[in-house]
């Protein structure tokens, strides 16, 4: 395939729902509807799945979440998006692990395969959580994948760690509260793209919840792709506003025929072809 079609998706977690069934089929409505609409991949935003809290009572929420998506929600979800041809990375919920430990996961469905990526670097107000082991490639319509999740791709050792991976397109599913790190996520990403030589895309989570962790949320979608002569031509940068509210969605295409280009192309610079050796610092 020479063009990975993407819907990056916002999600207000503040629109009203009745109760945990409506707000699966809202979800799941998104993404029957991008794919409809002819993307064959939607990315969703980091903890949206929060907008669950509240329909769990006592302390506790979110292990609570945990336990009604996983045990309640995902089976029938899993199956009602399970489509050949196409692939949606569900944003992310907590996941409690065999040794009792919540981990911030991010659920992914390809081409029927049930797939997953937990966050590896968690922000101060994620103490309950515990890290992810590593980061996962995945395959999808001939293009190589990963998902790095909200404060991760703000670490240069994953891009690091990537390098000569030849991964085509990393996706980004994100919270935040404030446009301080809707702008730290999104030049982050830009740097991942020219740094891989690959597609990136970020999804924010919008809207105000009955949360602890994702209380008021600020975000956009946007897509960047590598400063190399094969992408001369394209839009590098692509975005839709800021904002606090309502479900918004960019459709872009990730050009992996353009990406064989850049990467094969021997005459022009190109970090990601670098092999990279240690560095001394110097005073």
């Amino acid at each position: 395939m020479a063009r990975l079609k993407i819907d990056l998706r916002t999600f207000d977690i503040g629109a009203p729902v009745p109760n945990a069934e409506a707000f699966v089929v809202r979800v799941a409505s998104q993404v029957e509807e991008s794919w409809k609409s002819g993307a064959d991949l939607v990315l969703l935003p980091e903890f949206l799945w929060l907008g669950l809290e509240q329909f769990v009572k006592g302390r506790g929420a979110t292990r609570a979440v945990a336990g009604l998506f996983w045990a309640g929600l995902w089976p029938s979800l899993s199956r009602r998006l399970a489509r050949k041809g196409k692939a949606v990375v569900l944003g992310t919920v907590p996941f409690i692990d065999a040794r009792g430990r919540l981990l911030n996961r991010a659920p992914i469905l390809a081409d029927g395969r049930r797939l997953h990526q937990d966050k590896l670097h968690l922000t101060p107000w994620e103490k309950a959580f515990t890290p992810g082991d590593g980061v996962r490639l995945w395959k999808f319509k001939g293009a190589r994948i990963a998902v790095v999740t909200c404060l991760d791709i703000e670490v240069p050792e994953i891009a690091a760690a990537l390098r000569g991976k030849a991964v085509d397109v990393v996706l980004v599913p994100s919270a935040t509260e404030t446009v301080l790190g809707v702008e730290r996520v999104g030049r982050c990403a830009d740097a991942r793209a020219v740094e891989l030589c690959c597609h990136v895309g970020v999804s924010h989570l919008v809207g105000r919840a009955r949360s602890e962790l994702v209380d008021d949320n600020v975000g956009r979608a946007a897509f960047f792709s590598p400063s190399q002569s094969a992408f001369a031509g394209a839009f590098r940068h692509l975005s839709v506003p800021v904002v606090r509210r309502g479900d918004h969605v960019l459709s872009v295409g990730a050009d992996l025929a353009a990406l064989r280009r850049a990467r094969s192309a021997r005459a022009e610079t190109n970090p990601a072809r670098l092999r990279a050796g240690r560095v001394r610092v110097l005073s």
